[in-house]
């Protein structure tokens, strides 16, 4: 089995804000950074984005609420939050993306010195624009799959941080809450586990 070690290089996962939107999948990556198991990072603008969408679809959750998971978060993992520069932004010239409002995802993860791209929205990240930049990107599921088969007990430990951390929340209730995030090969994966 494979056990973190401070030789062994973590990689850097930017999250793209649809995977902040998820608590659930927003949880399992952050305590993941928290087991050492990646390094997570973000820009402002992906935290204000998925606040955004927070606020307009999600009933009772407000602004002040996403001032608070962004202060939260910041505060939680200071070494996360990275805003590009307009170098960053220059080195992207000449890419195109299927929403070129994408692009500051792009940039932030240039200026993170990101591995993976971590998102659900995969087709807006192809690989043609992304492998001259050396990054990867991987769904939500696809990533916390690889991070269990790397790490099964230290991925145990984080599943058990995130239903303990969640008022109410059962190991069955959390993985249902997984599946119906889009993660259902690594629910699957965390029932075995269990």
């Amino acid at each position: 089995m494979n056990k973190v070690t401070p030789e062994k290089r973590r990689q850097v996962v930017l999250s793209d804000a649809n995977v902040i939107y998820s608590r659930v999948l927003r949880d399992y990556l952050l305590y993941s950074a928290s087991e050492g198991l990646i390094s997570i990072t973000w820009s402002n603008a992906i935290l204000d984005e998925a606040v955004k969408h927070l606020v307009a679809n999600v009933p009772d959750f407000t602004e002040e609420n996403g001032n608070l998971l962004k202060t939260l978060m910041n505060d939680a993992y200071p070494l996360a939050l990275i805003d590009p520069e307009q170098k960053h932004f220059e080195l992207l010239d000449g890419i195109t993306l299927p929403d070129e409002g994408d692009i500051h995802v792009l940039a932030a993860a240039i200026a993170a010195e990101a591995d993976i791209i971590c998102t659900a929205n995969t087709k807006d990240f192809p690989r043609a624009a992304l492998e001259p930049l050396g990054l990867e990107v991987m769904t939500p599921d696809a990533m916390l799959c690889e991070l269990i088969c790397e790490y099964p007990e230290e991925m145990l430990a984080v599943h058990k941080t995130v239903v303990c951390k969640l008022k109410g929340a059962t190991d069955n209730s959390t993985v249902v809450a997984l599946s119906m995030a889009g993660a259902a090969d690594f629910s699957a994966s965390i029932k075995i586990l269990l």
